[in-house]
């Protein structure tokens, strides 16, 4: 099954304030059966408006820094494309889908339907009842490195969601290691090679000379006939 790992960035938290607010980076990460696949899309777009200090703080995408990028209506058709009918996983999935879904019905395409979206935000919320359910305390949860996050970005959020997102359901496991890469598969070779090689120097005799004598004298009494006496 097709899934994508998706995130954006705005300028700020409704698309139906005035001005409205639009979308300035979408990051997305291709998951099949729930193995990451090296696809991934990454686009910055030109908001046509300016960028509030508050979000600004937040992701670091400054005005100057989009004044070059796309429009919305520019790159529409390419991330539907990327897209396709695969299933969304997004942390707090109403607030992504409300803003593409704002984008795309100002350039006339149809809306994403609400129910192809997974929140992984809620899907925590279930899991662990209480606790804090961000992405950087997911991260702390699950032991994985978010030390490169020092401002939100969508691709590398995307990333960092999709390690969360499988340790969430499970789907970490669900190759059994068989997409291990090549240099894991020497080594694995290497160890299945590897036969203990002799001893430099015997191990001391254990045996007392009072366990010696017994034994013999054991021996003695079963007479020729005992059986590790025969050969043959």
């Amino acid at each position: 099954m097709r899934e994508i790992v998706l995130d954006t960035e705005t300028t700020g938290l409704d698309p139906f304030d005035k001005p409205a607010h639009r979308i300035v980076e979408i990051g997305a990460v291709e998951l099949w059966n729930q193995v990451p696949t090296g696809q991934t899309y990454h686009q910055y777009i030109h908001p046509e408006r300016d960028m509030p200090a508050e979000a600004f703080a937040v992701h670091g995408i400054s005005e100057a820094f989009l004044a070059d990028k796309p429009r919305f209506a520019d790159i529409a058709q390419g991330f539907l494309a990327f897209i396709g009918d695969a299933r969304l996983i997004i942390h707090n999935a109403s607030f992504d889908m409300r803003f593409l879904n704002a984008e795309l019905s100002w350039v006339g395409l149809p809306a994403l339907q609400d129910d192809r979206a997974l929140d992984t935000l809620m899907i925590a919320r279930r899991r662990f009842p209480g606790s804090p359910a961000s992405l950087d305390a997911l991260c702390r949860r699950f032991g994985i490195d978010n030390s490169n996050r020092t401002l939100h970005g969508a691709l590398l959020d995307s990333e960092i969601l999709a390690e969360v997102y499988l340790e969430l359901t499970g789907g970490r496991q669900a190759d059994f290691g068989l997409g291990a890469d090549q240099t894991q598969d020497r080594s694995r070779s290497a160890t299945q090679a590897w036969r203990p090689q002799p001893r430099p120097a015997p191990l001391p005799q254990r045996l007392t000379d009072t366990e010696r004598a017994a034994h013999a004298a054991m021996i003695a009494e079963l007479g020729e006939g005992a059986l590790w006496n025969k050969r043959g």
